[in-house]
């Protein structure tokens, strides 16, 4: 479920100090019921998923055709990520958040993990056209329990990647984002 953006920024989240210069696209609830300790395998679960939702052929196809779209213009191009055309949000974590807990890797997707906290993780990506941040949190689910919240933040590169982003936003928030939430249900329940 699609979350008003106080969820996020109404929280003393971690990433706030981090990257202040991006802008909160979007706040979704994860249907991930737990309890306090959970929140390692929530992390673990988005790492290891796969960059094309199972549930959803309109999501597939959405996919293949942004990987195609990025491999026909060089969006993806090794020298448009993070390290090459911007720097890593790693170079403005502070020691206690560089030395923390050991980050998990992502199988298929390509982000790269900033932070583990108790309650708080970021990855980031970069291409041509955004530098965006994947934040997931655990909060509680207002019913005695907890659940994850993902939250999307990006700063676009230029005048392609402010098109970029409001071309996407239909297909994120109808197709995209629902069958990620369909899949991370089934996965979590499972």
């Amino acid at each position: 479920m699609k979350l008003p953006d106080n969820a996020h920024t109404a929280h003393p989240w971690r990433i706030h100090e981090l990257a202040p210069d991006f802008r909160l696209e979007d706040v979704w609830a994860l249907p991930t019921p737990g309890g306090p300790d959970d929140f390692p395998r929530l992390v673990e679960l988005m790492a290891s998923g796969d960059s094309s939702p199972a549930s959803s052929r309109a999501a597939r196809m959405l996919f293949a055709l942004r990987w195609k779209l990025g491999e026909l213009f060089g969006w993806d191009d090794p020298g448009t990520g993070v390290g090459a055309r911007v720097p890593t949000l790693r170079d403005r974590l502070p020691a206690d958040l560089r030395d923390g807990p050991s980050v998990p890797a992502f199988a298929s997707l390509p982000f790269k993990p900033l932070y583990l906290l108790d309650d708080e993780f970021a990855a980031e990506v970069a291409n041509k056209t955004v530098h965006g941040v994947m934040h997931l949190a655990w909060v509680p689910d207002g019913a005695g329990g907890y659940r994850g919240q993902m939250a999307v933040l990006v700063k676009p590169n230029g005048r392609l990647g402010g098109v970029y982003m409001l071309a996407i936003k239909p297909f994120r928030h109808l197709i995209v984002y629902p069958a990620l939430l369909r899949q991370a249900q089934r996965d979590w329940l499972s």
